[in-house]
């Protein structure tokens, strides 16, 4: 399916803040056994990398994997760690970066990227230090194998709405165990470089039909971008808006344990 780039133009200048409170605590009203605890953590250059939170895994457990989760738009991974006894995942450990740059309008919260086209063609070069945040998302990423002794096929890379653009974008180029979107979006030609590729890593796709900040149509174009370049995508469509709910979670918990057991 062919999406206007005007249309798209429109959807992604509206930006995503911080989702509500409420959503936060009908997520995390179901019941866990996760002892874990959310810890700060900083690598030795936040310049290059990238600060986090840490939820190691429970009773001191030696990780099944890394589960890696990117916040949206305006958001903080604070918010997202929120949601860990919720997934209910105590034998992996989970980390929330914190993107680099600041936002503009919302207090306190952080982006990815600027998502103010520099000119007439929503090309990927043209969203603010996209490229810078690409690299250090990466660099990051590959930084994990040496400080958590697991390799980058133990690691599954998510994230939400803007988070779930910057998933796809990077983690598509590495081997990672598998990428989960949450109402995500493929960034503008993110896909060009990776025409010839033959091995990707398995891609969970959750969206709402409700979705009006990300409509439903950016769902439909990422499972059809990359089913056409042979990815094994998992499509999940639920009754909610632009949010995480406890059938989300469930859904994402599941592709965990069933991608990297």
């Amino acid at each position: 399916m062919k999406i206007k780039q005007s249309s798209r133009r429109q959807f992604l200048l509206k930006g995503v803040s911080t989702l509500s409170a409420s959503l936060l605590l009908k997520a995390c009203q179901k019941d866990s056994s996760s002892t874990q605890e959310p810890t700060p953590v900083s690598l030795v250059d936040p310049s290059q990398y990238l600060q986090f939170i840490s939820v190691p895994p429970a009773q001191g457990r030696m990780p099944a994997g890394l589960i890696v989760c990117l916040h949206g738009n305006g958001s903080t991974p604070e918010f997202m760690a929120s949601f860990a006894p919720a997934l209910n995942l105590p034998q992996y450990h989970l980390l929330f970066p914190r993107a680099p740059f600041s936002h503009p309008t919302v207090p306190g919260g952080k982006m990815w990227y600027d998502l103010t086209i520099q000119n007439s063609k929503p090309q990927i070069e043209n969203y603010q230090r996209l490229a810078e945040s690409r690299q250090r998302l990466t660099n990051w990423l590959k930084s994990l194998q040496g400080s958590f002794r697991l390799p980058l096929s133990r690691t599954i890379l998510s994230g939400l709405s803007q988070g779930g653009a910057m998933t796809l974008a990077v983690g598509l180029t590495l081997p990672l165990a598998g990428l989960v979107s949450l109402s995500g979006y493929l960034h503008p030609n993110s896909t060009s470089n990776l025409m010839g590729k033959n091995s990707f890593p398995p891609v969970l796709v959750v969206h709402g039909r409700q979705d009006q900040i990300i409509p439903l149509s950016e769902a439909e174009l990422v499972r059809n971008t990359l089913s056409d370049l042979g990815v094994n995508v998992n499509y999940q469509l639920f009754d909610i808006g632009h949010e995480i709910t406890p059938q989300v979670l469930a859904v994402m918990r599941n592709f965990v344990l069933e991608t990297m057991p």
